[in-house]
């Protein structure tokens, strides 16, 4: 069952189902891979970079299976909060990005094809990108289906972590951490708090040969 309530905590706090070595961006990193270019559901292909808006960049990893995604079991899921979510970014200049990077899944279910077949059927807004290989998700250090990264005009990390604290219900929402987050930044105010536990399906990687 989809636990519904997430609490605040340091970046240090971390789920221990990802793998050991790769360690999530703290609050202050640069922008990744920023000329990394991936294909969007409309077949053309997008930088981070070009993603950005003046005031900045909201990167959230996702997917079209996770349960904390698409819902589950009378759970919302948190997709139904991406479509107000690319709204508030656009009213606040700062670039929507979702970004999949389940590489296990690509034969599958989140292949490009249904991807844009997703996107379609959950109103989504703004680009939906395929991560190659999982290279966007590395370096960042992503973990799960959802994990959110917010960067301000400087492209400097000021957010990371969940949504909202409740997944099951939009309604029940009583911390709405990211939407505060972006209205802070762009309007030059304090966030608080700059880092909450991301909660959600692990990302589908597959091994890396050399």
């Amino acid at each position: 069952m989809i636990a519904k309530l997430l609490l605040p905590i340091g970046a240090a706090a971390l789920l221990a189902a990802a793998p050991h070595e790769i360690v999530t961006l703290s609050v202050g990193a640069s922008l990744p891979l920023p000329d990394q270019a991936m294909q969007d559901v409309s077949g053309k292909e997008v930088t981070l970079k070009q993603a950005a808006g003046a005031n900045g960049l909201l990167v959230i990893f996702s997917c079209n299976t996770c349960p904390f995604v698409v819902g589950s079991d009378g759970s919302e899921g948190w997709q139904n909060r991406y479509p107000a979510l690319a709204t508030l970014s656009k009213k606040n200049d700062v670039g929507f990005i979702l970004v999949n990077s389940n590489e296990a899944k690509r034969a599958g279910d989140d292949s490009f094809d249904k991807m844009k077949e997703h996107y379609t059927a959950n109103n989504y807004k703004g680009l939906y990108v395929v991560d190659k290989d999982h290279k966007v998700a590395d370096a960042f250090g992503a973990r799960t289906t959802p994990h959110v990264f917010l960067f301000d005009k400087n492209m400097k990390l000021v957010y990371t972590g969940a949504i909202d604290d409740n997944v099951g219900s939009a309604a029940a929402v009583k911390e709405h951490w990211l939407d505060r987050a972006v209205e802070n930044m762009a309007a030059g105010k304090p966030i608080d708090p700059p880092t909450t536990r991301n909660q959600g399906c692990s990302i589908k990687r597959v091994a890396h040969t050399h």
